[in-house]
């Protein structure tokens, strides 16, 4: 198995701690209302929410993928940071064994934020590449959702 890293980074104008509260804490129930045609629901399979739970994506009718599982591996508050791994699903496209995702929201001078994310693509066997557009396309749909995620936040700003 080998591993392929990408590293992203997205500004906000939202405060950090309000974007991670969004983007991590309820991302459960405000992607689904903010994207359906993207996340149609998030539901817990296994554990409490917390470290270890295993939570299943449904895709919404404009998504190629249907659905995935999805661990929560770590979270730090306090720091800002979350960790989650894609462990199952056609998203993995049967080439890749797993996708981690390391995600840190800091603060910036403005009040605003830099959304951190590392995305680790864990491959099958011999598989030692994925094309530039399976990359591209994946990293233009986080950007969509966190662009959406802020512009719900501006629009709504007493959440």
């Amino acid at each position: 198995m080998g591993a392929i890293t990408y590293d992203m980074e997205i500004p906000s104008s939202i405060s950090a701690s309000k974007m991670f509260k969004a983007v991590v804490l309820d991302s459960d129930t405000l992607i689904p209302k903010i994207m359906p045609q993207a996340i149609k629901s998030i539901e817990i399979l296994e554990g409490d929410g917390g470290v270890g739970t295993i939570k299943v994506i449904n895709f919404g009718e404009g998504s190629q993928f249907k659905s995935v599982k999805h661990r929560f591996d770590a979270i730090d508050t306090e720091n800002l940071t979350h960790s989650y791994s894609i462990i199952e699903g056609d998203a993995l496209m049967g080439v890749l064994e797993s996708i981690t995702y390391h995600v840190k929201i800091v603060p910036t001078e403005d009040g605003g934020c830099i959304c951190k994310n590392r995305s680790i693509y864990h491959t099958k066997g011999d598989v030692h590449e994925i094309t530039e557009d399976k990359i591209k396309e994946g990293k233009e749909k986080a950007m969509a959702m966190f662009k959406a995620i802020e512009a719900y936040l501006h629009a709504n700003p007493d959440c």
